[in-house]
């Protein structure tokens, strides 16, 4: 694709099977006609070249999806936000086995003192349920107050439990804390744009163009798809949202899981060195039970890996036991393949409950692992 950071290739030359990715195609048009979801966009790259791109449906009432809409990313945005943590890590701002408090004093509060960063980043901080409202998306003081603020509602480390928001706004808190800057401003410096990705990945909003590009998000309701208020307001958009309020292109996202699996570095562009991403895409949680999902979910610090286990949320059940990657709430998951050398997205713009999100991510992903030579 002209002008993308990764040059291009075809689906043969890549050596994928275009069959299979006919058949993704036709699925998804399928899920279209019967109104599943409005639109959707989907990537593949492999060792370095983007190799496919295909947009469906609409992107807002009236306009159809383009090859750069930028989608609602929801807990997609973990990882890139993960990416900053990575680099200030790296640059030694902090040490992941530092406690969060070490950093920022009057997250001690409420019997958190001695939670480490990765306890936190890992889904294990204890507190996985704690309300952020949203007027702490314009006002990062009182951010800083709420998260701190969280209570406990289990022993640190004692359980995995999803941190849906939790873990992510004090990732939040965190980096303002090292850097003295806006979380958003380090992660577009650290990582979007250092990658050049700064218009393909987008965690808060900064002008009139991007928010034009943004598509709606839906959910089902009686009678058909209905607009989710709350995520489509300019305010939501601006926010960027740590754990689930980026926005971007399924170009963007195969290009940053094609850095992960290039050890840091993307088309001359390094981000981070390899060791700190080995430590990071790290099976921490072993086959602990996700108390949330019902499953292991092999947690590392930003994505989750496939593992061996019979049952793995989004990742595809042929998937190599090494992929790793993320999902949004009911609507998308991206991944990598260190096997192969695939990266992989998947966005839609509605959220779709469990059981059929799940039974249609498997569907999608192995489509996608079957086609791979």
């Amino acid at each position: 694709m002209a002008g993308f950071i990764l040059p291009s290739t075809t689906l043969q030359a890549a050596g994928l099977r275009d069959e299979q990715i006919g058949r993704l195609a036709s699925l998804i048009e399928r899920h279209i006609a019967e109104e599943r979801y409005p639109g959707c966009q989907i990537a593949i790259a492999r060792h370095g070249k983007l190799a496919h791109v295909q947009t469906f449906g609409s992107a807002t009432a009236g306009k159809k999806a383009k090859d750069d809409t930028l989608w609602l990313l929801f807990s997609n945005t973990k990882v890139v936000t993960a990416g900053a943590l990575w680099v200030l890590a790296e640059q030694g701002a902090f040490r992941f086995t530092d406690r969060v408090s070490d950093h920022v004093p009057e997250f001690a509060r409420n019997g958190k003192k001695d939670i480490t960063i990765l306890e936190v980043m890992t889904h294990r901080g204890g507190y996985p349920r704690a309300e952020t409202p949203s007027s702490v998306w314009t006002d990062h003081g009182l951010m800083k107050e709420v998260v701190c603020n969280y209570p406990l509602e289990f022993t640190p480390g004692s359980k995995l439990f999803y941190h849906g928001a939790t873990a992510h706004w004090t990732a939040a808190v965190l980096i303002e804390a090292v850097t003295g800057k806006d979380f958003r401003e380090v992660i577009r410096e650290t990582v979007t744009e250092k990658l050049g990705l700064g218009d393909e990945i987008v965690v808060g909003m900064t002008g009139k163009k991007q928010l034009a590009r943004a598509a709606d998000m839906h959910e089902p309701a009686e009678g058909g798809n209905v607009l989710i208020a709350n995520n489509n307001t300019e305010e939501f958009r601006r926010a960027g949202v740590p754990g689930g309020g980026g926005y971007a292109t399924a170009r963007g996202m195969v290009a940053f899981y094609q850095m992960m699996l290039a050890g840091g570095e993307l088309a001359g562009k390094r981000v981070v060195g390899r060791r700190v991403l080995e430590y990071a895409i790290r099976n921490w949680t072993g086959d602990m039970v996700d108390e949330n999902m019902g499953m292991p979910m092999h947690r590392g610090i930003g994505p989750h890996l496939r593992g061996t286990t019979p049952g793995i949320r989004g990742l595809g059940s042929f998937a190599s036991s090494r992929t790793f990657g993320h999902g949004g709430a009911g609507n998308s998951y991206c991944w990598a393949d260190p096997d192969s050398g695939v990266s992989f997205a998947y966005l839609t713009n509605c959220r779709i409950p469990d059981p059929w999100h799940m039974a249609r991510l498997d569907l999608v992903s192995n489509f996608v692992h079957s086609a791979i030579v």
